[in-house]
């Protein structure tokens, strides 16, 4: 029996990779004579860069820069000096994981931070930027990391504004960066979702309660997003509004492509295009995949509704492990998971399992095969 390893990490609870090791372990207990395959994945948001350096052995890079309320801190990101390419993980300067519960302001947060690492990297002689954005604490439009790039938002007494999402409604004009420095380097923005830039299905709307805003705040949010993308079309003849992808990360995706050119990718189909996991499942007798918490969520461009799809493809037996789920197994079946274990379900709680996750994968395996 061929069987592939392909999940995301359980957010909160264990990462990818040592998820893979147990899985791994505990389907040799169960098929002693299988041929596993491990592939642990992300899909452009938090645990991206660790991906990256697995595949690619890139280096880890340490440079100053701010949180999302801007407060100095220390992040990572990875660089692959043969390739002049540095892969960042936005949640490493602007994620929600850096912030209390009681600090979490979709209004005030910024992606400043962001840009931040941007500019190292390019100082460190990076000409492809390739950005995950996903766990973001922002709903800023892409304010912040821009004005760190050197662009400038203006209100209508020609201004300048905080790079924060409150300010996105005031602005009217906005000033290009006074040097061509960004013209050589190519942006690869890595998204896990495929929401526009504004609207029902937008950034403020979908994901903006999540980060603090409160029912008016939204609505502040989403009009500011439109005012926002009216300036883009204006200012670079570009409107963002349907782009898929560009509400990803507070509208960071939306901003990156007005302003920066940037090609809007998932973060999952870059991955494929590094490893031959494609090719593996097209050969396995089943495939194991996996994230936290298995929702509607999960098969708009995740990782788990994305290995059910090219599982189905292939006509391979998919098989999801979860730390919990919304959805029951008749919704999962007709979205192309054929077997579904949450381990909330064989803890005593939901914080159990999520705080000592091994105890509970071996039953999760044998109650899978």
């Amino acid at each position: 029996m061929k069987i592939v390893v392909a999940p995301d990490k359980f957010k909160g609870s264990i990462d990818a990779i040592s998820l893979c090791t147990l899985l791994h372990k505990e389907i040799a207990a169960v098929y002693p004579e299988a041929q596993v395959q491990l592939f642990p994945m992300a899909d452009g948001g938090d645990g991206f860069a660790s991906i990256i350096r697995h595949y690619l052995n890139t280096e880890t890079v340490s440079a100053r820069t701010v949180d999302p309320l801007g407060r100095s801190i220390t992040a990572q990101y990875e660089f692959a000096e043969g390739q002049s390419t540095a892969y960042i993980e936005m949640a490493s300067a602007s994620g929600l994981a850096l912030l209390s519960p009681s600090e979490y302001s979709a209004m005030r947060t910024s992606s400043y931070g962001t840009g931040l690492l941007i500019r190292d990297a390019m100082a460190r002689g990076a000409r492809h930027i390739v950005l995950g954005i996903g766990g973001s604490a922002t709903t800023d439009g892409g304010m912040g990391m821009a004005d760190a790039l050197g662009f400038m938002f203006l209100d209508r007494n020609e201004d300048p504004l905080d790079h924060c999402g409150e300010s996105m409604s005031q602005v009217e004009e906005i000033v290009m960066p006074e040097t061509d420095f960004l013209e050589d380097v190519q942006f690869t923005v890595a998204c896990d979702v495929r929401n526009p830039f504004y609207g029902p299905t937008g950034a403020a709307v979908v994901y903006g309660p999540q980060k603090g805003a409160t029912p008016e705040e939204v609505l502040q949010l989403d009009e500011g997003l439109k005012k926002l993308d009216a300036a883009f079309m204006k200012y670079t003849g570009r409107s963002v509004a349907e782009e898929p992808g560009a509400g990803a990360a507070g509208g960071l995706g939306g901003a990156c492509d007005a302003l920066l050119g940037a090609r809007l990718i998932s973060g999952f189909d870059h991955l494929l295009d590094v490893v031959d996991l494609e090719e593996a499942i097209a050969e396995a007798d089943a495939v194991v995949t996996g994230e936290g918490c298995v929702d509607g969520q999960s098969f708009d461009g995740k990782v788990v509704g994305r290995i059910a799809e090219l599982a189905r493809k292939f006509s391979v037996k998919t098989y999801v492990i979860c730390g919990q789920s919304t959805l029951s197994l008749k919704q999962l079946n007709a979205l192309g998971v054929d077997r579904m274990v949450a381990l909330s379900d064989l803890a005593p709680s939901i914080a159990a399992s999520v705080a000592e996750p091994q105890e509970y994968i071996a039953a999760a395996v044998k109650k899978i095969f």
